[in-house]
């Protein structure tokens, strides 16, 4: 079952784009659908993009549900492990 429901925030940073080169990334966009290229029914879709720089500046990862709650949690854990003031 598809949800529709889609979720975007800005974010500040980078990501490795086609071709092995460096773009700025200024948004994401979340959302929980059918995949494009990854084998699994449904996935959750992540793109990272700078909308400024054209259609081409922009990542896609596609993640099984159980992919994307590990990929959360290695975050948080990743984040609450380094010094306070260095998270600000």
């Amino acid at each position: 079952m598809c949800t529709y429901s889609t979720v975007q925030t800005p974010v500040t940073g980078s990501a490795k784009g086609p071709g092995g080169s460096w773009l700025r990334v200024t948004d994401a966009t979340v959302y929980f659908d059918h995949p494009v290229h990854a084998m699994a029914e449904h996935t959750l879709n992540i793109d990272l993009a700078d909308p400024s720089a054209g259609p081409g500046a922009r990542v896609a990862v596609e993640l099984t549900a159980e992919s994307a709650r590990g990929l959360v949690a290695a975050v948080q854990q990743a984040l609450a492990s380094a010094e306070a003031e260095l998270t600000v």
